[in-house]
């Protein structure tokens, strides 16, 4: 009698725990799994949203890789990812290891205050940026005139649109990935440092061979989100771009998504913009796994 009750006790709590995660599977079916295979679905098709649907197969993928457009924004998406995602994972760490000091004043504060560009609206930061980087009135060009440097037209070149951009990106999560970085290195054993003190590290070994293996997995982590959303990039060259969604009149700071959204509100070619999102969920898949093996590899090392 005792084991029928328990069994019935667990088929209730199984249940019980079931229902309690059914929230985050309903909504990962609805937001997530559906919308990429209906996408799918609809790559195969010229698709027009009044209900004209034309089977074109393979048609859409062929199209957009003999596209010189789509080669203009994965280059200009690459380019802005590297130039932000480095530095911005590097300063996080140097600030991590700042904030991580016990005999640091106000510590609280600081680690509140590294916070605050990320809880910053994306709108807000690219239209101060926007001003900053302007090519008659801005603080850079001031500076730079200052200096006996000619102003530049940030926003016209190629380079120097992706400089503006990665700044933003890096101004607005160096902070959050501080954090991250600093709640990994609190967790490892503060016997590990005394020991190493004890052997004669600097403070430079000790950082190399305690602090960075363990944080390597965090380290993996935090590559593999700012790969991610590198590559998704949209807010900031959009805001920039301004009503055009273009990217510039030579496209010089059009990205995947830009050119997503481009072709399916803009041109409305909702089955060419699905190919699009397939080749980026492609190419994201692949440089994040790239990222992450490099990762492991130098933090073994």
């Amino acid at each position: 009698m005792k084991r029928k009750n328990r069994s019935t006790l667990r088929k209730g709590e199984g249940r019980l725990a079931f229902l309690a995660v059914s929230p985050f599977y309903l909504i990962f079916l609805t937001f997530g799994l559906f919308p990429v295979l209906y996408s799918t679905y609809i790559a195969f098709f010229d698709w027009d949203p009044l209900g004209l649907h034309i089977f074109v197969g393979l048609d859409n993928f062929k199209t957009l890789l003999g596209d010189d457009r789509f080669w203009i924004a994965l280059r200009n998406t690459l380019s802005i990812w590297v130039l932000s995602t480095v530095p911005q994972l590097a300063a996080a760490l140097g600030i991590a290891s700042i904030l991580n000091k016990n005999r640091l004043k106000f510590s609280g504060f600081w680690r509140s205050a590294v916070l605050i560009p990320n809880i910053t609206s994306t709108v807000a930061v690219a239209v101060v940026f926007s001003s900053i980087f302007g090519r008659d009135f801005g603080v850079v060009n001031y500076l730079l005139h200052f200096f006996g440097v000619d102003k530049i037209d940030w926003q016209s070149g190629t380079l120097s649109s992706h400089l503006e951009i990665a700044i933003m990106v890096i101004w607005r999560w160096t902070g959050y990935n501080a954090l991250i970085y600093l709640a990994a290195m609190q967790s490892i054993p503060k016997e590990l440092y005394e020991s190493a003190e004890l052997d004669g590290a600097s403070g430079w070994k000790q950082f190399r061979y305690v602090t960075l293996p363990g944080i390597r997995n965090t380290m993996i982590f935090t590559v593999t989100v700012s790969t991610i959303g590198g590559l998704q990039i949209f807010g900031e060259p959009a805001i920039i771009g301004g009503a055009s969604l273009s990217g510039g009149n030579d496209r010089q700071f059009s990205t995947l998504t830009l050119f997503l959204y481009e072709q399916a509100f803009q041109n409305f070619k909702f089955g060419y913009a699905a190919a699009i999102g397939i080749l980026m969920l492609i190419v994201i898949l692949f440089f994040a796994l790239l990222n992450s093996w490099l990762t492991g590899k130098i933090s073994r090392d």
